[in-house]
């Protein structure tokens, strides 16, 4: 996942919504959005090569996301950052003690959004302790949380504003499906070549070998019914299928 943006407890109607693209490889083998084997509460993509997830909920709102810290050369750590998502969605603990309690190194470096209903927190291994978060607008994409990189700060401008157009969701997926790039001189530098940055500077990715796989929407409202929609992507951003779950 490379873009998350989230509003908590900042709509009335919608204590949490997220906006959301999972950026990978796509020869990587991937399931869609469904309830899962180990517990059908759990509703959210797989990744059927680690097993893990990069964005799921909980039918009771136990919601959980995770990007990866771009910073190429640096080993792997040995457990993959899908496995966080997992974790936490089939487990009991509460998000702040789960977020405390992550062995950071365990991991290469990802940003975690974890939530039980009750509290968000975000944590890094690559940005200090974890942190409960307060009621507002938030955005992660390959660095830590709200930094300013260019797509991610246009992002959240049009998030927060989409949210006043709800439960009405194709303004937000429109947010995702932003295929502009940034111009050179506004680019991250973060060891990859020039061509990569590019390509990447774009909420919606494309090309050959990598880029957007799925755009996700998920509405909390005050009543806890939860609706998750998600849309999938193929090469050069083909669209592939769409799944939407209510409950």
């Amino acid at each position: 996942m490379c873009l998350i943006l989230v509003a908590w407890r900042s709509h009335p109607d919608f204590p949490l919504v997220v906006a959301a693209n999972r950026d990978e490889f796509y020869a990587r083998p991937s399931a869609p959005a469904g309830p899962w084997a180990e517990d059908p509460r759990v509703l959210g993509g797989r990744d059927l090569e680690a097993g893990g997830s990069w964005l799921g909920v909980r039918r009771d709102g136990r919601f959980a996301a995770v990007t990866n810290v771009r910073e190429p050369g640096v080993p792997k750590g040995p457990r993959s950052r899908g496995l966080l998502v997992g974790d936490f969605l089939l487990g009991g603990r509460e998000a702040g003690d789960y977020a405390r309690g992550i062995p950071p190194g365990d991991y290469s470096g990802f940003n975690l959004l974890v939530a039980d209903g009750q509290a968000l927190w975000y944590r890094s291994n690559r940005d200090g302790d974890a942190r409960e978060l307060a009621p507002g607008v938030y955005g992660v994409s390959n660095h830590l949380l709200d930094t300013p990189w260019p797509k991610l700060v246009t992002a959240k401008a049009r998030f927060r504003a989409a949210l006043e157009g709800l439960p009405e969701t194709g303004p937000l997926f429109g947010i995702l499906a932003d295929p502009e790039t940034v111009p050179d001189e506004h680019l991250p530098r973060t060891g990859l070549s020039p061509e990569w940055e590019r390509m990447l500077s774009a909420v919606f990715v494309r090309s050959a070998t990598y880029g957007t796989r799925a755009s996700t929407i998920l509405t909390l409202d005050r009543s806890r019914g939860l609706t998750l929609e998600e849309r999938r992507f193929g090469v050069q951003g083909i669209p592939e299928g769409m799944t939407r779950l209510t409950v």
